[in-house]
């Protein structure tokens, strides 16, 4: 007769993997208290080839904030994952990408206006005062802001972001941002956790930050009415775009032309959740991420 071990009967807790870049081997600081809430998850760095991916349950995105210079690279690792990515691959495809926007204005969500300039095609600088970065970016790196009188500056970086191989998109400056900041609303399960305010980045006549990424000033808010019917759309129509609730998902909101909400930009992929400025919310996150694995 066969023994079998008292250990073998007990369910094994799921292994989890959580997503980092070689600069930032143990996360950020913010995601200090996930690998408790995750069964002991490990961090692991996206583009390190002695990582046995297939030997985790689930892997899920975090910090991996140097792809932006080698987005085919990290979409094509993100597929090879495949299912067991958080958020999954054909989200991550889609939403480092910026040209996304366009998806959405076509839904009709409130989007800041936004152009795109894609390598050959003229740049002609707005007269106002607007912001040129890239559609494969992240942590604000290559942006700026620029006033009129400084076209050269903006065609400069235009063509810089176009050397790179990659397309330029420019919007205007929301002045609300200089007063009032933006407004970030996190969702987990397609359930609304917390806000957060987000002080002004782009600096009148800096250059782009060349750091992982820019610094910013964070607290808390509550976000308006307004605030919360247009995010709540949004992350519906992301939940109908992708067939469910994605795990986690950040919305972020300026205060437009006539005090209209609109979306700046939808992060989807490794967005900086916050949790330090809201109770609980990295057990909420922990949850979202769990029910995953059932």
């Amino acid at each position: 007769m066969r023994i079998v071990h008292p250990a073998a009967l007990v369910p094994q807790p799921p292994r989890l993997a959580l997503v980092t870049c070689a600069e930032l081997p143990a996360g950020d600081d913010d995601d200090a208290r996930l690998p408790g809430l995750l069964h002991g998850a490990t961090w692991e760095v996206w583009d390190d080839p002695g990582v046995d991916w297939a030997a985790y349950d689930l892997v899920v995105l975090r910090s991996p904030w140097d792809y932006q210079r080698r987005r085919d690279a990290f979409v094509a690792w993100a597929e090879g994952v495949g299912d067991r990515l958080v958020n999954p691959p054909e989200v991550i495809r889609w939403n480092t990408d910026k040209r996304y926007l366009g998806d959405l204005v076509k839904a009709k969500l409130g989007v800041v206006p936004t152009a795109f300039v894609a390598k050959g095609e003229p740049f002609n600088p707005p007269p106002g005062e607007h912001v040129v970065k890239p559609t494969i970016s992240a942590g604000s790196r290559d942006t700026a802001r620029f006033s009129p009188g400084e076209e050269r500056r903006s065609t400069a970086l235009v063509q810089s972001i176009h050397a790179s191989g990659r397309t330029a998109m420019v919007q205007p400056y929301v002045p609300s941002v200089d007063d009032r900041g933006e407004t970030a609303l996190l969702y987990f399960d397609g359930a609304f956790s917390h806000a957060i305010a987000k002080g002004p980045i782009l600096e009148p006549g800096a250059e782009p930050t060349q750091d992982l990424y820019a610094s910013e000033e964070i607290e808390a808010r509550e976000p308006t009415a307004e605030e919360r019917q247009v995010a709540d759309r949004v992350v519906a129509w992301v939940a109908e775009r992708f067939g469910g609730p994605l795990a986690y998902a950040r919305v972020d909101l300026v205060e437009g032309a006539g005090g209209r909400t609109q979306l700046l930009e939808l992060e989807l992929t490794e967005p900086s959740l916050f949790f330090a400025h809201a109770a609980g919310a990295d057990e909420r996150f922990a949850a979202a991420v769990l029910r995953r694995t059932a």
